[in-house]
């Protein structure tokens, strides 16, 4: 249900737009991917056998599960909010 001067269907419309544009974004990146090369047999990182099927899947793979892994902990970022601070200090 839409309010105001928007169409019923307007707020399904712009999920169903995000998501074509998402996917888009996603097919984009794996062609690129697929572009810039064939995919390592061995990690980059710790030269273990990075499995077929993670080649196959991801095509320009060059780290194994757990050295990507890693990486994706390392990159995380960390909140800055504190919420469980009072009221009392938050206005200090």
């Amino acid at each position: 249900m839409a309010g105001g001067w928007a169409r019923d269907d307007a707020v399904n419309e712009q999920i169903e737009v995000s998501t074509a544009e998402a996917v888009a974004r996603a097919r984009e990146r794996a062609a690129r991917l697929a572009a810039a090369g064939e995919s390592a047999a061995f990690c980059a990182e710790c030269d273990e056998p990075i499995p077929e099927a993670r080649r196959k899947a991801i095509p320009g793979v060059k780290l194994c599960v757990d050295c990507q892994g890693g990486r994706d902990k390392a990159h995380r970022l960390v909140g800055g909010i504190n919420r469980r601070g009072s009221k009392d200090s938050q206005l200090k």
